[in-house]
């Protein structure tokens, strides 16, 4: 026989209040003028009867869903994924915050469809979404759609200048960029490589020189062999899985690493340690960038704009990614 579900009719009948009352306190309304004594006959009435507040109810109260929804691409998810929508959804519990994730995929539901069906009033993206998309995702309910155009790619860029920057300063003078296999990867890849473009154009280099490596040896070691006619000595890879194939596609060649070739991974996956040698990586604190983005979520919605760029100025410090050095390079 199921169990009848609890309302806030069940709790106000228990604590001898009405169900206003019981929406005051449970809500902590503010201004409402509701003794000691009745406050914690509502609060032991709910908890003895495991009375959860529906989620329509409460955003109807608040004026808002506790509902983060975070948009992932439809990739490959790996250990740093992985490991920040854990980071975020903690960040966020401790503001009283649901995290929900939801994977793309080419034939599922469109994201404001899924935004309306739970009620989000944030939706956070891993790339900035374009126009069209935040203002169908607003007219479904979301207050706040993060990153904004401006701050989505500026981050990926970042990772790869200083790949190329930890590569020139070690003194490599020609450097090669192993881009990912997987389609989903590549407008963050370019992002990437525009930034080690960067990092050598500023030192007065060539570019880099692109090829695309699959997660399998004979992809690598193909990809080996076009830089070895470039006489590449220094390769930046996409991501630490691309870096690891690399490193296996110079095991295939009988290369010494870093004295023919060195290889510099992104992401500091738990993986990147345990490779021959231990892989180069640039590292994310990703507990301050999800701690970072859940502060950003909260002030964003209070209205606080300086606050949340006060936010964002004092945690970049903390957060901006940073090359791990190994034996890899």
């Amino acid at each position: 026989m199921p169990v009848k579900r609890i309302t806030s009719s069940d709790v106000a009948r228990a604590a001898g209040v009405s169900r206003a009352t019981v929406s005051f306190v449970l809500n902590d309304k503010p201004g409402m003028r509701i003794t000691e004594e009745t406050r914690r006959r509502v609060l032991e009435a709910a908890r003895d009867l495991d009375y959860r507040p529906h989620a329509s109810a409460r955003s109807l109260a608040a004026g808002r869903s506790d509902v983060v929804l975070l948009a992932i691409p439809d990739l490959p998810i790996g250990a740093g994924i992985s490991r920040f929508v854990e980071e975020l959804t903690t960040a966020l519990a401790a503001y009283g915050l649901t995290l929900v994730t939801h994977l793309a995929a080419a034939h599922g539901r469109p994201l404001p469809d899924v935004c309306a069906a739970v009620d989000a009033s944030v939706v956070v993206g891993f790339s900035s979404f374009d126009q069209h998309t935040v203002q169908a995702l607003h007219r479904a309910g979301a207050d706040l759609v993060l990153p904004s155009e401006a701050e989505g790619a500026s981050p990926m860029r970042h990772v790869g200048r200083l790949q190329a920057e930890h590569l020139i300063g070690r003194g490599h003078q020609r450097l090669g960029y192993a881009l990912p296999g997987h389609p989903a990867f590549r407008q963050m890849a370019d992002e990437r490589l525009r930034g080690a473009t960067d990092a050598c154009t500023k030192a007065g280099l060539e570019p880099p020189v692109p090829l695309t490596v699959h997660l399998e040896t004979a992809s690598a070691a193909r990809a080996v062999t076009g830089w070895r006619e470039q006489t590449v000595t220094g390769v930046c890879a996409f991501n630490d899985e691309t870096a690891i194939a690399l490193l296996a596609g110079l095991h295939e060649h009988g290369l010494a690493i870093p004295t023919d070739m060195a290889v510099v991974g992104a992401d500091d996956i738990p993986t990147a340690r345990l490779a021959v040698p231990p892989l180069t990586t640039v590292c994310y604190d990703l507990h301050g960038v999800a701690r970072h983005r859940a502060e950003t979520i909260v002030t964003s919605l209070a209205g606080a704009g300086e606050t949340t760029h006060r936010t964002r100025s004092s945690a970049d410090a903390s957060t901006n990614p940073h090359v791990v050095q190994r034996s890899s390079t």
